[in-house]
C-alpha cells in the first residue's frame, strides 16, 4: 500500500534545491561544549568490521540566550564502519565546526549544513550540531521533534540486532531472549562462513512466523554471488549492505540474481547517493541513519525520496545513548517507516542510560512528546560516565 506524507505545515521551509528543511527563525549560540562519555556495553557487540565492548560517544551541548539543546555523534571509536571516528570527530568539531558555528548570527537547524559546508565531509560530526541546534530551537519552541518531523505514530515498532556469537548454540539463547523480550524482528550479522548456517539454524528452531533478516556490514564481493543466493530458501525481510558501500553497480547485479531485497546502509550517504542507489535498480529497502546522511534533515529528505518511489525505509542504530536513541524514535514515527528499525530498549546495550532509559512494550518503543528531542541527559550519571569535557565560547570563536 503506498505510503503519503503529510502535508506541509508552516513549519517547513523549502531550500534552494527544493527540499524539504526546517523553519525560520534562527538563534545566537553563545557557546557549544564538547563532552565524551564512555558506557560499557551490556555484552561485546561482534560485527564484520570489529567488535565493541564499550560505546565511546561523543555530545555536542549547544547554548543560547533562551536556553540550550543536545546532540550525539554516532561516530565510533576506530574509522571501521565508516571514515569517521570518534577522535577525528571531535578534532575537526572543536578546530573547524564550532569557530563557524560560533561565529554565525542567526542560525536555525537549516542554516547548519550550509554555515559548516567550507569543511568538507564529516557528516557525524556535523550531524551532532546540527541535531543540537534543533533540539534548542524546538525546545524553546515547546514543539516535540517527532510533530516538527511529521511523525505520524505515536509508537514504533523495534527490531533486535544479534551480533556474531562464538557458536550456533549461543546465537540460538541470544535470539531466544530476544524473542521472549518481544523484539518484533531480529537482525543477524554475517560475514563469510557464518551466514548459510546461522539462518538455517534461526529458521529451524524458531520457524518462518518471525521476521528475519540479515547485514553483512559490506563483508562480500562479487565472486560471493552463489553463497548470497543460498541464503533465498529462508524467506528474508532483506540483505543488507552486502557488497562494498561505492559497488551501486555489483548491487544492482546482485538483486537481479536472488529474490531477497537488498538494503543499502553504509552506501546511503545523502540525498544524492540515494537517488543513485535507486536510479541504478541496487535496492529495494533503505537503511536511514541521520548521522550517516549527515543529519535528521537530510535523513527525512531520503525518506521523503522513497516515499516518492515507493521504496520501504527503516531507522538503522548506532549503539546510540538515550539522546540519540530519542532522535532514532522521533524519526522512525515517519509514515515511510515501515519496517521495524534498529531502535532497541536501552537495556539491550546499557546497564544504565545517560537519560531516562527506553523501556521496550509489546515491542514497541514510545515516541518521546516532551519538546526538542524529548529527553536530557540525567546529571549525576553524566558525570559518572565523563571521560572529558571542554567549552568554546563565542567570543573565543571570534577570536
Amino acid at each position: 500500500m503506498p505510503v503519503t506524507v503529510p502535508a506541509d505545515s508552516e513549519r517547513w521551509l523549502w531550500d534552494d534545491c527544493g527540499y524539504r528543511a526546517s523553519w525560520a527563525g534562527g538563534v545566537r549560540i553563545e557557546e557549544v561544549e564538547l563532552r565524551r562519555v564512555l558506557l560499557p556495553l551490556v555484552t561485546p557487540f561482534r560485527t564484520a568490521f570489529g567488535t565493541e565492548t564499550a560505546r565511546e560517544a561523543l555530545l555536542v551541548r549547544v547554548v543560547t540566550a533562551e536556553g540550550d539543546g543536545w546532540g550525539e555523534c554516532v561516530a565510533m571509536s576506530e574509522p571501521l564502519y565508516s571514515s569517521e571516528h570518534v577522535d577525528g570527530a571531535e578534532d575537526v568539531s572543536w578546530r573547524w565546526l564550532l569557530p563557524l558555528l560560533l561565529q554565525a548570527d542567526g542560525v536555525d537547524a537549516a542554516s547548519v549544513a550550509s554555515v559548516l559546508a567550507p569543511v568538507k565531509g564529516h557528516r557525524m560530526a556535523k550531524a551532532a550540531l546540527e541535531m543540537a541546534v534543533l533540539d534548542a530551537q524546538l525546545t524553546v519552541a515547546g514543539v516535540s521533534l517527532a510533530t516538527h518531523l511529521g511523525a505520524t505514530r505515536s509508537v514504533v515498532d523495534c527490531g533486535v540486532s544479534v551480533g556474531i556469537p562464538p557458536s550456533l548454540d549461543a546465537l540460538l539463547e541470544v535470539v531466544a531472549g530476544h524473542l521472549d523480550e518481544g523484539y518484533r524482528r531480529i537482525k543477524l550479522k554475517v560475514e563469510p562462513g557464518w551466514d548459510v548456517e546461522p539462518v538455517r539454524a534461526v529458521r529451524e528452531r524458531f520457524g518462518d512466523t518471525v521476521m528475519l533478516q540479515v547485514d553483512a556490514n559490506g563483508s562480500y564481493g562479487r565472486r560471493d554471488l552463489a553463497r548470497l543466493a543460498a541464503l533465498d530458501p529462508f524467506d528474508l525481510a532483506l540483505i543488507e549492505q552486502p557488497f562494498a558501500d561505492d559497488d551501486f553497480e555489483g548491487h544492482a547485479l546482485l538483486a537481479r540474481e536472488i529474490s531477497t531485497p537488498i538494503c543499502l546502509d553504509e552506501s546511503i550517504g545523502s540525498l544524492g547517493e540515494a537517488r543513485r542507489a535507486l536510479d541504478a535498480g541496487a535496492c529495494s529497502v533503505v537503511n536511514i541513519k541521520p548521522g550517516r546522511v549527515g543529519g535528521l534533515l537530510e535523513a527525512v529528505r531520503i525518506h521523503d525520496l522513497c516515499v516518492a518511489r515507493n521504496v520501504a525505509v527503516w531507522c538503522g542504530g548506532m549503539l546510540e545513548t538515550g539522546l540519540g536513541r530519542a532522535a532514532n524514535v522521533a524519526l522512525a514515527a515517519l509514515p515511510g517507516f515501515t519496517l521495524p528499525g534498529d531502535i532497541s530498549a536501552s537495556d539491550r546495550y546499557f546497564d544504565r542510560d545517560i537519560t531516562e532509559p527506553f523501556v521496550l512494550r509489546d515491542g514497541r518503543l514510545d515516541v518521546p512528546t516532551a519538546p526538542g528531542v524529548g529527553v536530557r541527559p540525567i546529571p549525576g550519571i553524566l558525570e559518572d560516565v565523563t571521560k572529558s569535557s571542554r567549552t568554546m565560547r563565542r567570543h573565543e570563536a571570534a577570536g
